[in-house]
């Protein structure tokens, strides 16, 4: 059984759990909702809400001391990806005079639905910028191009233009200096406290590295952390946001607190990854590499998350750092976000397999199995290729734009694939292969719903159409769906195949058509996806947060 560390509250109760949220007089009158806030309200509705505790009690009062500088530093990173993602926060709040749009708002951050196809829901915005605030807005893709600039697709500079409107290139430690000053200020602070010596070690590293935009070092010194209790993940790190070339990261963060009797529990299954390497089912040039043998898995309570890591869908697994030198130098650390998948698998997950999963193959929906799937996914971004076959550099670079989206498909599905091996060769014990199985395609749906506007939600798009297309599943008439074990099988290798070579080769032009083509919700399940929506099924869950909440002044 595994100890539950949260409390789910009802949205209906309360809407103050997010910054942009608070009781409104709208909100608070019965039957007094005009159209436009009554749609509002639904929306807002589609979101448990969790929050986010765990069991203080493991932590030394240092720890515990360090908590509200962690916090602190969150928030800042929380500022900053406003900033990346839209511009003046505190300009656009107050332009929305509507107390829950607002709210809502302040999910998305922005007035784009980022679950929705980023389509706007406030008047008087237009389509989300595909380079959101990275990027001049009137700058084209050909302007880009032609620009002679050296630096110019660092993962670390906004670009914007001089007086003669020509482009500029500024590192984000000098666009944002007084921010990350204050960050890492409070970093070393947090430094000072930390018992852990790879953990002391690594937070005065990545305050540096946040006023230097060097982030190499401190990679590798959170790659070498064994021992620490507290973790923090935080900097500019994930480059989804950049929808226009893929190349700039956004400011995030996520404190956590190890669970160290799964952490050990996991320990073992770092020792496959090079066997697992050499056998994926794909040709021997498109597995070539060897994966960093210093990755580990451990499983965390998450306990504060802000910035780029907190829009959108919430996360439940972590697979750092992306840096490629790092990863072929030390692998990579998979942290299992234990409290959040829980918190997914009971209110979204299982009563999806209620009404979309053939009602034999119910049973095989287990908790277990999707923490398998999930762990497995963060496993796989490890494996494969980081350097293209064909001479075009890193798969990254070679597929641009394209990358994030094909980059969470390979992971997804060798997860997968990894899993079912392994449970075929007795490894791992209670769960069986049908019930990963049957457990990843509702989790599919599941993913599926968070639209063309999500890397992930485009990867699952793409893997639920390869295995309509492949008769891994069935549809009957009462729109249930029952995996075919035999032929999912196949389906796993052909596309786990397809994927990987499309990243070795670094096809851009035919990863962009496939994407194109295959990344969309067909007519018959976006008429199931409207039954979940029928039937009150959260989309994703939002969290209440802070040091209130975990009983911290």
């Amino acid at each position: 059984m595994i100890k539950k560390t949260f409390t789910l509250i009802a949205i209906a109760a309360s809407m103050a759990f997010v910054v942009g949220c608070s009781n409104s007089p709208a909100s608070s009158q019965a039957g007094a909702l005009s159209p436009e806030d009554s749609l509002m309200k639904a929306k807002i509705n589609e979101f448990a809400v969790v929050k986010l505790t765990t069991d203080l009690t493991k932590l030394t009062e240092k720890e515990k001391q360090m908590i509200p500088l962690l916090i602190e530093t969150a928030q800042i990173m929380d500022a900053l990806f406003w900033e990346q993602a839209l511009g003046d926060k505190k300009k656009f709040m107050d332009s929305v005079p509507d107390s829950l749009a607002r709210c809502f708002a302040g999910i998305n951050y922005g007035p784009w639905e980022r679950l929705n196809g980023n389509k706007p829901f406030i008047k008087g915005f237009g389509e989300k910028p595909a380079g959101a605030n990275f990027y001049p807005a009137d700058m084209t893709k050909e302007e880009f191009a032609a620009w002679k600039d050296k630096d110019k697709t660092s993962q670390y500079s906004i670009i914007r233009r001089n007086a003669d409107k020509s482009l500029k290139n500024i590192w984000y430690h000098e666009a944002y200096a007084s921010q990350v000053e204050k960050a890492a200020a409070l970093l070393n602070l947090a430094a000072e406290l930390a018992e852990d010596p790879g953990l002391k070690k690594y937070l005065q590293l990545r305050a540096t590295a946040l006023k230097t935009d060097d982030y190499f070092l401190s990679d590798m010194a959170w790659m070498e952390m064994k021992t620490n209790v507290i973790d923090f993940v935080v900097g500019p790190i994930e480059n989804y946001e950049d929808e226009l070339f893929g190349y700039k990261t956004a400011y995030e963060s996520a404190l956590l607190v190890k669970d160290k009797e799964w952490s050990l529990r996991l320990a073992k299954f770092a020792g496959f990854l090079p066997g697992l390497q050499a056998n994926l089912p794909v040709d021997a040039k498109y597995k070539k590499e060897k994966p960093g043998t210093d990755s580990d898995l451990n499983a965390y309570d998450i306990i504060y998350v802000s910035g780029h890591s907190n829009a959108g869908s919430k996360t439940i697994a972590i697979n750092l750092p992306n840096d490629e030198k790092v990863q072929m130098a030390k692998g990579s650390r998979r942290l299992q976000l234990k409290n959040a998948m829980r918190a997914k698998f009971d209110n979204i997950l299982s009563p999806i397999a209620g009404i979309l999963i053939d009602s034999l193959q119910r049973k095989n929906i287990k908790f277990d199995a999707f923490f398998s799937n999930v762990m497995f996914h963060e496993v796989a971004h490890g494996l494969g290729i980081k350097q293209t076959i064909t001479g075009k550099g890193t798969v990254r670079d070679a597929l641009k734009e394209k990358y994030s989206s094909f980059e969470e498909a390979k992971a997804d599905i060798l997860g997968l694939y990894m899993t079912t091996r392994l449970i075929e060769k007795g490894e791992i014990e209670e769960m069986t292969s049908e019930d990963c199985l049957v457990t990843y395609m509702a989790g599919l749906i599941r993913s599926v719903r968070f639209g063309a506007a999500s890397a992930h939600g485009k990867a699952n798009m793409m893997c639920f159409n390869f295995f309509e297309d492949k008769g891994a599943f069935e549809r009957d008439s009462k729109g249930t769906y029952k995996v075919n074990f035999e032929k999912i099988r196949t389906a796993v290798n052909e596309w786990a195949a397809k994927v990987l070579m499309f990243e070795g080769d670094g096809n851009y032009d035919g990863a962009k058509a496939y994407l194109e083509t295959n990344g969309k919700i067909r007519e018959s399940l976006q008429s199931d996806l409207a039954r979940l929506k029928t039937a009150n099924i959260p989309v994703d869950i939002v969290y209440e947060q802070g040091t209130d909440v975990l009983g911290l002044k």
